[in-house]
């Protein structure tokens, strides 16, 4: 391993799908961002939040997913060693914790 290649990982995703999945996972932290700041500050009686917001959730996890799935494809098949991508993996495992967890326990 050379000096050069040992900077790659601090500098930004050098492929296409690296850089999908950097952005899809800045879709998904600015979607939580959103529904923590002021989704679930709001009251519960409006008719948009029950025919809306399950739609909203659902889109939110599927760019967690789809970011990790991004890059992981990347780190693995065409060796993306930036730390942009290696981070969008850990949003999505902890979505596949959340998602097993919810469909395996019983409330």
């Amino acid at each position: 391993m050379t000096i050069d290649s040992k900077l790659v990982i601090w500098k930004g995703p050098l492929t296409r799908l690296g850089r999908w999945a950097v952005g899809l996972d800045a879709l998904f932290v600015f979607l939580i961002l959103i529904n923590f700041i002021f989704i679930s500050s709001m009251s519960t009686n409006s008719w948009w939040q029950q025919n809306l917001l399950p739609f909203y959730g659902i889109f939110m996890l599927l760019c967690g997913l789809a970011a990790a799935m991004c890059g992981l494809i990347a780190v693995i098949r065409q060796h993306e060693s930036s730390w942009l991508v290696w981070l969008t993996i850990l949003p999505g495992a902890f979505i596949v914790v959340f998602l097993l967890g919810e469909f395996l326990v019983p409330h």
